[in-house]
């Protein structure tokens, strides 16, 4: 109980805190330097290299075409933020510590409940996946955001002229606070804290198909940029979406086949930006530009 009360007082001290040191930086954030189509390697570029991963995004910063980073955020039991998609180690493509594959026996590994220095003994990038047979092969660990960051900041100085921008995914569910995270508020306020820690909150879209990811994020952070990702069964129109949502998102992002040249005109006129996902064909990625989207998410940012 003690315990409970500390964390919880610390938390609560912690937090405005953050919230303030983030809306220091409103007035850059809300000038609008974001890229005029903004060329996202989903997950670093996972059909190249291992997803999430830091020599992902630094592949993907090799690619002239790119601008943004695009990645997933999970919480691990001791609160750090960890780059990751899946809520629990996907046996398709994660390996043992000791090298074996995770079976359909064993018990599910959740993220959630594992402490960061534990999951770091898992490798994501040696096992041959079959959904991208051309991603390189190498040991890889799951990294910390603020690592990651860390970096491709570095990385992106030496490299390019201009520094990247980055697209980061709350991976909250409805209904799943406390059991594949923490409740949404804290997992956004730990996400805000390190973006902010790392100064590029002025370079950061926070996406989340969770509503209530960016209903907080717009009360809380309202000079944070959002994204909506919406999934192939959204039928709602974008008046819809914004009532809805309460405020007009910066960005909606939908999966791409569902994107019409009506829907991107309602989006445009409600001064909205339109970035589908993923698209992972030449053919496709052409077709959506010509269609005057704001941006493509690819796991092949090769073909950009």
């Amino acid at each position: 109980m003690k315990s409970s009360f500390l964390k919880f007082a610390i938390l609560g001290t912690l937090l405005p805190f953050v919230s303030c040191s983030a809306r220091k930086e409103s007035v850059k954030a809300n000038s609008d330097n974001f890229p005029k189509l903004s060329l996202e390697a989903h997950r670093g570029g996972r059909g190249l290299y291992p997803e999430g991963s830091i020599a992902a995004m630094k592949n993907a910063i090799d690619i002239e075409k790119v601008t943004t980073l695009e990645m997933d955020c999970h919480i691990t039991k001791d609160r750090k933020v960890i780059v990751f998609h899946d809520d629990y180690l996907n046996p398709q493509f994660v390996l043992k510590p000791n090298g074996a594959e995770i079976s359909e026996k064993d018990k599910p590994l959740k993220v959630y409940n594992m402490l960061y220095r534990d999951l770091i003994k898992y490798d994501i990038g040696s096992k041959f996946y079959k959904a991208f047979p051309q991603q390189k092969k190498q040991v890889t660990r799951i990294a910390k955001l603020s690592d990651l960051i860390d970096s491709t900041e570095a990385y992106a100085q030496h490299k390019r002229n201009a520094p990247m921008f980055y697209n980061i995914e709350v991976k909250s569910k409805d209904g799943k606070d406390g059991i594949l995270h923490p409740r949404v508020e804290e997992f956004v306020d730990l996400i805000i804290q390190v973006i902010t820690d790392k100064k590029i909150a002025t370079r950061t879209i926070i996406q989340s198909f969770d509503s209530r990811a960016i209903k907080y994020l717009h009360k809380a952070y309202p000079q944070i940029r959002v994204s909506y990702l919406i999934d192939g069964d959204e039928r709602k129109n974008v008046q819809q979406t914004i009532t809805e949502l309460g405020f007009t998102p910066y960005i909606i992002s939908p999966q791409y086949k569902t994107v019409t040249n009506d829907y991107i005109k309602q989006c445009h006129k409600a001064g909205i930006k339109v970035i589908p996902w993923t698209v992972n064909t030449k053919e496709e990625i052409e077709q959506l530009k010509t269609m005057k989207v704001d941006g493509i998410i690819s796991d092949y940012p090769n073909l950009f």
